[in-house]
């Protein structure tokens, strides 16, 4: 079987950390406000993709094969943690990046009317 979700997921996670660690460098691993970002995001994934893919009635399913058959809680696909933190993770590292340059750029004086 080639669990190529599982695999994927993890991939994307791997490659955040390490791209942070030796090439964005945009610290957001030691700042507060990302952990706190990723417990209100997580908090809010498990209420939402505990719904959507509940064993009994699901909204949302996943090819067997492309899985692994691990579920926490309740009937969440562990990969989708592993996507979860890789997707927030790389976009809070974008943003902060994104706003240095914009501290960086020289402000450009406004004349009024």
């Amino acid at each position: 079987m080639s669990r190529e979700y599982a695999v994927l997921a993890v991939l994307a996670a791997v490659t955040v950390v390490v791209g942070e660690l030796t090439w964005v460098r945009s610290g957001v691993f030691g700042d507060r406000g990302y952990r706190i970002t990723m417990a209100i995001c997580l908090f809010f994934m498990v209420l939402v993709n505990g719904w959507l893919t509940k064993l009994s009635d699901p909204i949302v399913l996943y090819a067997a094969a492309e899985k692994t058959p691990w579920r926490f809680p309740w009937d969440i696909p562990v990969e989708d943690y592993a996507f979860g933190f890789a997707m927030l993770t790389a976009v809070l590292m974008r943003w902060r990046v994104l706003g240095r340059r914009l501290e960086a750029r020289p402000s450009v004086p406004t004349v009024a009317p």
